[in-house]
């Protein structure tokens, strides 16, 4: 009886002990589960997806200003944001206009992103309306060797409550990288013009954007991404220099932070357990 009692207790003793060893073990799964749950490699990727947008936008929104300027001014106005390798041709009707910004086979903007293929656009002609709708589709077109398909559409305020031109914008591309992977990224943008518009210098073009899109890459998974704080883009710097956005992968979000405003590709990563990680953003600086 003795003897039984003893296997008993040793039984029981060591069931415990394997209890709170898969209890350790489970609890040191989640945190690892928690950590990698988001593979930074992605998350940079999904960032040059988010410059992609930003720049095609950018590069229309330019365009049209140019246009707008000299309509609204009765004026001659240049913008030196399109170098000289870039065309730009425009069809007007009684009713609309179509242009066609050409990157050629290969032509690389002041910033150093190197585009070919088209920009096509298309929007009412009177340029004296207070808002504007502007549908933009891509024909051949690569960025940083990136082949990019789809299109977007913009609905532009000349002033929004701020006094600012600001653009809310609809985007949904797919892009094959170089090495084979392919992705697709869609948002919801609104872009603030809140500094340099019609000064005809593209370096003090500053923007604040916020809104929400998602990132899938070839695999299948999404990424859903969320302003936080208002993103600072200043088009002198290939980087977002400053908010935060928050970005989601099936149940679990960490906050992207890019910064205090200086000009340089890091972002800091805080996941829901508090711990942050330093990141490179590459934006294709390599």
């Amino acid at each position: 009886m003795k003897k039984s009692l003893k296997k008993l207790n040793v039984t029981g003793w060591l069931l415990l002990v394997f209890l709170v060893m898969g209890s350790c073990n489970n609890e040191e799964s989640n945190n690892q589960e928690e950590d990698t749950a988001f593979e930074v490699a992605e998350l940079v990727a999904s960032d040059e997806a988010d410059l992609i947008s930003e720049e095609i936008a950018s590069i229309v929104e330019d365009m049209y200003a140019t246009e707008e300027i000299r309509a609204t001014s009765k004026s001659f106005f240049l913008s030196n944001y399109l170098p000289e390798c870039v065309t730009i041709t425009t069809v007007v009707t009684n009713e609309t206009k179509e242009a066609a910004i050409d990157f050629g086979e290969g032509c690389e903007l002041a910033n150093g992103n190197l585009l070919s293929g088209i920009i096509h656009l298309s929007y009412a002609k009177d340029l004296d309306v207070a808002t504007k709708t502007i549908v933009l589709s891509l024909e051949d077109f690569t960025f940083n060797g990136v082949a990019v398909t789809g299109g977007a559409t913009l609905v532009r305020k000349r002033f929004n409550g701020n006094g600012n031109p600001q653009s809310d914008v609809v985007a949904s591309y797919n892009g094959v990288w170089p090495d084979g992977s392919v992705a697709s990224f869609t948002g919801n943008r609104s872009r603030e013009w809140v500094a340099g518009y019609g000064s005809g210098i593209w370096t003090d073009n500053v923007f604040l954007i916020s809104g929400k899109g998602s990132y899938t890459n070839k695999t299948g998974v999404v990424y859903s991404r969320e302003t936080k704080s208002l993103l600072r883009r200043e088009l002198s710097c290939r980087f977002i220099v400053s908010g935060v956005m928050e970005i989601a992968k099936n149940d679990t979000a960490i906050s992207l932070d890019f910064g205090d405003g200086t000009c340089d590709a890091k972002g800091t990563l805080t996941f829901p357990n508090g711990e942050t990680k330093e990141i490179l953003l590459r934006r294709f600086n390599k």
